[in-house]
């Protein structure tokens, strides 16, 4: 299944990241470049860090020059973020190229690799909601709402794996296919942004 094996990449990447607990902490890839676990680990280490960033920037007391700083980091993530999306969509798009499609197939609303990017996110909300469930010095009413909603994460989690096993099926039976379309940010574009391109005359 292939959710089972994104999860256990996405764990690991989230354990090998709270080793050092370090948004500054170089990736160290234990995946061949050549292996989708490669992908898989590259794109949670980004969200890890990534989560790790947005914490640090609802600090109340962060320098109003780090914030900016900061802001440009995040900015530059989620631009990588959704370029590993894409590129592991290309993956699947290959994978699954000599399949042929049946006449009534029907396209999915959301691709692969933007449901694996779900469950990403999901695996960290998990992780940190189960310290938040155990963490001794909170009190007992805290622990016991955080487990609630661990709770319903871990029910999520069943659900979100099962229908990405089903996607993935689907499209391997020719019931349905893929259809990418590229994310086209603009804010980022100095061609596309009128804050960038103005500034340029």
């Amino acid at each position: 299944m292939f959710s089972k094996l994104a999860y256990s990449v996405f764990e690991q990447s989230i354990k090998d990241y709270h080793q050092f607990d370090n948004v500054d902490q170089p990736i160290n890839n234990p995946y061949p470049k050549d292996k989708f676990e490669h992908l898989l680990y590259h794109k949670n280490w980004i969200d890890t860090v990534q989560w790790h960033f947005e914490d640090i920037i609802r600090d109340p007391n962060i320098d109003p020059v780090a914030a900016l700083t900061l802001k440009r980091r995040i900015d530059a993530s989620n631009q990588e973020r959704t370029d590993m999306v894409e590129y592991t969509d290309s993956y699947f798009l290959q994978k699954y190229s000599h399949v042929v499609v049946k006449e009534n197939a029907k396209i999915n609303s959301e691709s692969p690799a933007w449901a694996f990017d779900r469950l990403s996110i999901l695996a960290l909300k998990i992780y940190h909601m189960q310290e938040e469930a155990t963490r001794a010095e909170a009190s007992q009413d805290h622990r016991d709402k955080c487990q609630a909603k661990l709770n319903v994460l871990l029910e999520q989690r069943t659900d979100l794996s099962t229908a990405i096993d089903d996607l993935l099926a689907d499209i391997e039976n020719g019931d349905k296919f893929m259809k990418v379309y590229k994310q086209m940010k603009m804010y980022n574009d100095d061609e596309l942004n009128p804050v960038l391109y103005q500034n340029k005359k």
